[in-house]
């Protein structure tokens, strides 16, 4: 297959009742190329000359004897193949991937399988009903859709690679990582021998968060002390002398102060504790 998105001008897939799969996969293609023109209908035209998808039992179809499965099982619909072809012109190898697991496979699974999901639910909604004229209407409704929750997946994955950037730069030998500003950190930090991380908070002031295990677990390395946990500013002041120091979340996740200085103030005092316990 041409996978040269720019010079293929029609695609095809079927009519009727439509579902996230045939859905999103008209979004992607659409998103690529959106001069595509778009063919729907129940018979595949002789010597159609554009890709054809959840139609045909071609490289894009997966409705025959020999479908593809992915090695986890998850079955591939026509939007995890297309995805397959043409994600990395999208989004880089690693969020490619990430994208297929967490937002793709789903979606492909229940076309496969029947097992419903918020998103399949929701596309599916959006079918004409019995006393509805307008079913190409409605399809290009969804599929409009489609293209704007594509759009802002995409440039979440294309901001968080900046952030990771970001973040990375400002990584030093230090335990505790201060940002100048609130950027997501956990892809940026995970591995990397910092327990606390600090950043001006939306709310005013700083914010200073423990580090979890990894970024795919709520574990944290060193969590904060029980003694702060829910306590009072004043209460916390009269433990630490940490003049600023106002909060500390029941979880021992966060804590919070009015200024970077105190903040610095808490992390070294959370290290202390650690430090102290452990010996």
């Amino acid at each position: 297959m041409n996978t040269d998105i720019a010079k293929i001008n029609k695609a095809f897939t079927h009519a009727g009742c439509f579902h996230a799969d045939d859905v999103f996969a008209t979004a992607l293609l659409l998103y690529l190329n959106p001069e595509i023109e778009v063919i729907r209908g129940f018979l595949v035209p002789e010597n159609f000359d554009g890709i054809v998808y959840d139609i045909g039992f071609g490289e894009f179809d997966h409705h025959q004897k020999d479908r593809r499965v992915r090695e986890n099982g998850v079955p591939y619909g026509a939007f995890g193949l297309l995805w397959e072809a043409f994600g990395k012109l999208i989004l880089d190898a690693e969020d490619a991937k990430a994208f297929d697991e967490e937002f793709v496979q789903k979606l492909d699974y229940t076309d496969n399988i029947g097992e419903m999901n918020p998103m399949s639910a929701a596309i599916n909604a959006m079918n004409a009903n019995w006393d509805e004229a307008d079913s190409e209407g409605c399809f290009n409704a969804a599929v409009e859709l489609a293209e704007t929750i594509l759009k802002r997946f995409f440039m979440m994955y294309r901001s968080a690679q900046k952030a990771k950037e970001a973040v990375e730069s400002k990584i030093t030998n230090s335990p505790v990582l201060v940002l100048d500003a609130f950027l997501p950190w956990k892809d940026a930090v995970d591995g990397k021998a910092i327990d606390y991380v600090i950043f001006p908070s939306t709310r005013g002031g700083y914010n200073i968060q423990a580090v979890p295990l990894n970024k795919n677990t709520i574990e944290l390395k060193k969590a904060f002390p029980e003694s702060w946990r829910c306590a009072t500013k004043d209460e916390l002041v009269a433990q630490t002398g940490i003049e600023s120091f106002s909060f500390c979340h029941a979880s021992g996740f966060l804590c919070a102060t009015d200024t970077l200085e105190d903040a610095l103030k808490v992390a070294e005092a959370a290290l202390k504790y650690h430090d102290n316990k452990d010996e």
